[in-house]
């Protein structure tokens, strides 16, 4: 297996940054009404006329990092758009570094259970450099996956992310279980692939058990706090951004990464413990909602925030009005805005939206999916 990650290409030319920087920073000043664009202009064009590219301010970078998320056609979650908690830690170059602002991204996004929207942004890859650093691990609490004889333990989601960290080196804990959490892998401008080994006491997982049902606890499940994707880059202004984003769980997409087939398939494990017959048709779908009232309750007696598709699907709703009473185009991936279990009173059955990418964009970086094939769509 490839210990090296793939090249990380930017295709734009000095003309095409340009072309990118001027559209972003007219947006940002037409959207805040800041002043002063001509001149700041003046400055950002000289700037990527002799290096190649161009730094954002920390106001400019907060505000595209923002819209990223407003524009982001596959998240149910963005109608909180506007607060979301932008770190710049564009400074960050070493691994030591990067292993910090990743369990401190980890700490801001949970604090203390009450989860909020972060994303950390780190230096840029341009024309003429890489970014001295990409998180290739899709996000920053995933499960490993074990080959056994009787078949796979933990989340099969994550064989080949399993397989590229013990050929980095990663060994795994001693007594393999089903939910073993993986190191980072990141890789450096040269292309080396490297072990971050976090400390699982800052990653905060939320044990599953059920208020009228205690066997299901015996099931010994459990889940992580929040979703920090890490693979993503934000796209701003002709650059692109490694930018780890950490926003809040639904119910539905942890009770359907325990239910599905594909991953840890524990809906039979439901069914029996609810002594549900082979005649009941519907036996599937009550042990589903079973696990979305465990999820619910454990995130609740743990303190840790959690929402709903129902609640999500209406906020997204609400947020598609005032976007459009703005004169802006609603974008959106139909595939991923209707939830699942999808309801007739889920209001994304009748949205059609448009499907263009615009920028600034938030997005996984396609130079690391090849080594993390196998990825879930969603959680």
């Amino acid at each position: 297996m490839t210990t090296t990650a793939p090249a990380s290409h930017n295709t734009d030319t000095r003309e095409e940054m340009h072309l990118h920087a001027r559209q972003f920073l007219r947006q940002w000043h037409d959207e805040s009404g800041t002043p002063g664009f001509t001149a700041r202009w003046r400055h950002v064009s000289a700037e990527i006329a002799v290096t190649g590219a161009w730094q954002p301010t920390f106001d400019e970078l907060t505000y595209g990092a923002r819209v990223a998320w407003r524009n982001a056609g596959r998240c149910l979650g963005r109608a909180r758009w506007s607060s979301l908690t932008v770190r710049d830690r564009r400074h960050t170059t070493t691994l030591p570094a990067l292993r910090q602002e990743l369990t401190t991204h980890l700490d801001e996004a949970t604090k203390h259970g009450r989860v909020r929207s972060v994303l950390t942004v780190l230096a840029p890859t341009t024309a003429i450099a890489a970014a001295p650093l990409r998180i290739i691990s899709p996000q920053l609490a995933r499960y490993a996956a074990w080959h056994t004889d009787g078949g796979i333990i933990g989340d099969p989601a994550n064989l080949t992310l399993t397989a590229l960290a013990r050929s980095l080196g990663w060994h795994g804990p001693t007594h393999r279980g089903a939910f073993d959490l993986l190191p980072w892998i990141v890789a450096t401008a040269d292309r080396r692939l490297h072990l971050l080994h976090p400390d699982h006491r800052r990653i905060r997982q939320v044990p599953i058990h059920h208020p009228r049902h205690p066997w299901l606890a015996d099931l010994a499940l459990r889940w992580p706090a929040v979703p920090a994707i890490s693979n993503m880059s934000l796209h701003l202004g002709g650059l692109r951004f490694p930018a780890p984003f950490s926003g809040a769980y639904m119910i539905s997409e942890i009770a359907r990464d325990l239910a599905d087939p594909d991953r840890y398939h524990q809906l039979p494990a439901v069914i029996d413990g609810l002594g549900l017959p082979d005649r009941d048709r519907l036996r599937a779908d009550r042990a589903l909602l079973t696990l979305h009232e465990a999820v619910l309750h454990s995130s609740d007696t743990a303190g840790v925030s959690i929402t709903d598709h129902h609640r999500e699907n209406r906020a997204l709703a609400r947020f598609a009005a005032r976007e459009q009473t703005t004169g802006r185009t609603v974008t959106s991936d139909r595939k991923w805005q209707n939830s699942h279990p999808l309801t007739p009173q889920d209001p994304s059955l009748s949205r059609h939206h448009d499907t263009r990418e615009p920028t600034p964009a938030l997005k996984p970086d396609p130079h690391t999916l090849a080594l993390t094939a196998g990825q879930p769509r969603g959680a």
